[in-house]
Parts: structure tokens; sequence; C-alpha cells
């Protein structure tokens, strides 16, 4: 029996595609529910895709690791000898034992707990117990290392890793829009990772946690308390008349409040003196240098909404803080909210800074504890007899909207408060889960919306 009292079915293609339906925005609720569907995800989605590991500051000396998961594998990214970055399953090939148990640190070797094995930074098995004894010398070790993902890449100083060596390169699958969530980030300069990753755990399905970042409409009112406590200013960060929605293949996703085009060729016209001089005397958005256009690009740098690294790399308030939703079954999600600030700040800044992702998102957050609410009982009503069989309705903004193509070639929404984000990633949620291989993935994307959607 599955979470939810489901029982277990295996899902055909033409079974998955009928669970989200674009052209209506028509959820069926058992995509939040099925342990099936689950199972299948941790295959087709997170052990193909590529998964966020951690930040270079993170590991800057050889023997520094940090442990991390691809959907339910623990894995140990880890910088070697000669400073190459590997992501190691952490599970001893002897009996399957965890080998780290430390969430990050720095060592010059990992040893099993459990019968004394040795394996090297790079994973290779350098020492066995007994080997001439027990083994009576036959052992291999060249055939036991650990197991290590198929493909390591970083894009900005961003580590991250796929268990599948058909996937593209990192710089495609992030494409403008991956590039442009990772480059809001660093638009100000190099950053670094502060130590202590805020984790906790949520009684909902990961999935939810990760369209609500998307949505704007409930921000008023989920969020009235942070409002009234006079912490946040609602309605300033709200700009429902300028919303910014773009899309790309896989799933990756960014909406929420923009700059005008009209406003921003005004911007950038400024010089990085100027924009300094505006954003210190001015309340509100902090304008960007002009490097930023390089890193986000033209209509990138325009936005300050959420992007999703699909599956499920959150990037907020302009890239101060950055979130995973790790999966842990159908009805729960472990988030960790990684804090970065500017690298080498002033000790006011960084305790500034760190003091408002600690209030805003993760375990001690206003508006988080919000949010965490309204997903588990959103998965709980998916989990009942009746409550799985009643869709969830994402229709705002269908056919309302033009979407348009930038000659960088990004694809862009000019709008108020809207559903595409909601709608794009399910859709591209579907396409993953309908397709058995990267191959019949990449064939089967849709293409990237220009016009009316």
């Amino acid at each position: 029996m599955a979470d939810g009292a489901q029982v277990c079915k295996a899902w055909g293609r033409q079974e998955i595609l009928s669970l989200f339906d674009p052209d209506t925005g028509l959820l069926d609720r058992r995509v939040h529910s099925d342990e099936a569907l689950y199972q299948l995800e941790l295959e087709r989605i997170f052990a193909r895709g590529w998964n966020f590991m951690c930040h270079d500051s993170q590991i800057p000396e050889p023997g520094d690791y940090f442990i991390n998961y691809i959907g339910e594998d623990q894995v140990i990214v880890v910088r070697d000898q000669e400073g190459q970055v590997n992501v190691l399953v952490n599970s001893c090939r002897h009996r399957g034992n965890a080998l780290c148990r430390a969430e990050q640190g720095r060592a010059k070797s990992f040893v099993c707990s459990y019968h004394g094995w040795n394996y090297g930074l790079d994973g290779t098995l350098i020492g066995v117990p007994g080997q001439s004894t027990y083994y009576h010398g036959a052992l291999d070790k060249s055939r036991l290392g650990l197991h290590k993902a198929a493909k390591v890449e970083s894009h900005l100083g961003f580590w991250f890793a796929t268990m599948d060596p058909q996937a593209p390169s990192l710089h495609d699958y992030l494409g403008h829009v991956g590039r442009t969530g990772l480059g809001m980030i660093c638009a100000h300069g190099d950053v670094e990772v502060v130590d202590g990753i805020q984790k906790n755990v949520i009684d909902c399905n990961w999935k939810i946690a990760v369209d609500n970042l998307f949505d704007w409409y409930h921000v008023m009112y989920s969020h009235a308390s942070a409002g009234s406590s006079g912490y946040i200013d609602l309605a300033g960060i709200l700009h429902p008349k300028e919303q910014l929605v773009m899309l790309d293949n896989y799933g990756h996703a960014i909406s929420g409040p923009g700059v005008p085009a009209a406003a921003q060729a005004g911007i950038d016209q400024m010089s990085d003196e100027a924009r300094a001089a505006l954003s210190r005397e001015t309340e509100g958005l902090q304008l960007r240098p002009r490097a930023a256009t390089e890193l986000m690009g033209p209509v990138g740098v325009r936005s300050h909404g959420h992007p999703n690294l699909f599956p499920n790399l959150w990037i907020t308030i302009s890239g101060l803080q950055v979130c995973l939703r790790l999966p842990r079954g159908p009805s729960k999600t472990e988030l960790w909210w990684f804090t970065i600030v500017p690298k080498g700040a002033p000790p006011p800044l960084r305790a500034a800074m760190v003091r408002t992702a600690t209030h805003l998102f993760g375990p001690a957050g206003l508006l988080e504890q919000d949010d965490g609410e309204n997903w588990s009982q959103t998965t709980r009503a998916a989990r009942g007899v009746t409550g799985r069989t009643l869709g969830q309705f994402l229709e705002m903004g269908l056919g309302q909207d033009e979407a348009r193509r930038s000659e960088a070639g990004e694809h862009y929404i000019d709008t108020q408060i809207n559903e595409h984000g909601q709608r794009w990633f399910y859709r591209g949620w579907r396409d993953w889960m309908a397709a058995e291989s990267w191959a019949e993935l990449t064939a089967s994307l849709p293409p990237l919306p220009e016009g009316r959607l």
C-alpha cells in the first residue's frame, strides 16, 4: 500500500500524459500522492537530471566535502588532491554502509565504520583489511570503487551532478532561464555560502513546494501576518501589473516582479556609479550593475522574481538564498536553505543579510511557516479516496498573454499575477515522467512558446 492508502500501480506513457492538460490547466491530484509515480520520479527525474550539489566556497580545498542528495541517494561532493570535484554515492561497495556521517568537513580518505574498507577522494578503493588473508589476495579492488555521478560540472561556481551519462552538458541543460537564475545570485559580484544549512521536513509533496514559488497570488493572503507585523511590505514587492515570466526547456521557469522594459532601457543608460547612488537613495529593488546583463541576459536582468531550476532548486530574494526541495516520499519534503552573501562582505552587512534570510524563509521564517501549513493541507487532500479524484485548476492567465522571444533567444511574458510558471512546471514534469530516456525526452520537448498562450 502506498503513502495515503493507495494501491501501487504501473503508469504507462499515455496515463502519465493524461495527468496534466496544459491547454486547460487541469492537474490530476494523484501527482501529489501516488507512490508509484513517486518512485518513477526518483528514476526519471532525479537520477536523470542535473542536481545542485554545492558551491565552490563550501569545498575550497582538497579534501573538503559536502553531503547532499540526488533523489534519495546520499552523495559525497568532494574536491580531490588534483582539485577535481567528484560526486560519490555515500555507500560502501561491500555491504552498503554510509561512509561519511558528518554533513560537511575535510578528509584524506573515507573509511567505512563497518569493516574498514578505505576509499580515496576520487572514490577508488585503496584499502581492504584482510585482503591478503581473508580474501586470499584475490579481491579485485579496481571494480569496487565508490559509484560516481556520470557527469559533474559547474556554472558560476555552482556545482551540479547527474547520474545519467546521456544527459546534455550543464550549460545546455540550464539554458537561458537556468543561467539567468544563477546569474541573479552573482549579479553584484563573487559570493560565498554561509556555513550552516537550515534544514526542516514538511509533510508535503515536493512538487507543491516547488510550484508555490511561482505563485504570487497567495502572497497578500497567506502572508498577511508578516505584512501586518511590519516586517515586510507585501504591497511594495508584489507589483501585480509588473510581473515577468520566463520559460525554458526541461521545465525551468522564472515568475515574479520584473522591471518594465521601458524602465530597464533607462537603467541601461546609467553608469554603475549612478545606479549605486540611486539604489542608496531609494527603498525597494536594488539596481544591478552593467555586468549583470551579461550574466542574466537582456530580459533576465529585468527579473526580480523566483527562478526554479528543474527539478527542485529555488533561487529567492534576488539570490540571497537558494532552497532545495528534497523528496522524502509522496507526502514529505526536506527543505535545505542555503544563505548566500557577497564574498568578503563586512561583518555588519553579512550579519544583516543572515538575519533577513533567517526571518523570511527556512524553519524560523515568517513566510515559510505560512507556506508549510498550506502545502501540508494540500498534500493531505490529495491522499483521500474522494480528494484525489478532484483536480487542481491552474487557469490563471491562460489564453490571456503574449509570449515573446528576445534577440538573445529568451522566451518571456510581460504580464500581471498569473499561473504560467505552474503550468510550465507541470508540463515539464509530465514530459520527463513519460520519457524513458534522454533521447526520448529531448525529442518530445514542446516548442518554447511564442504568441498567445
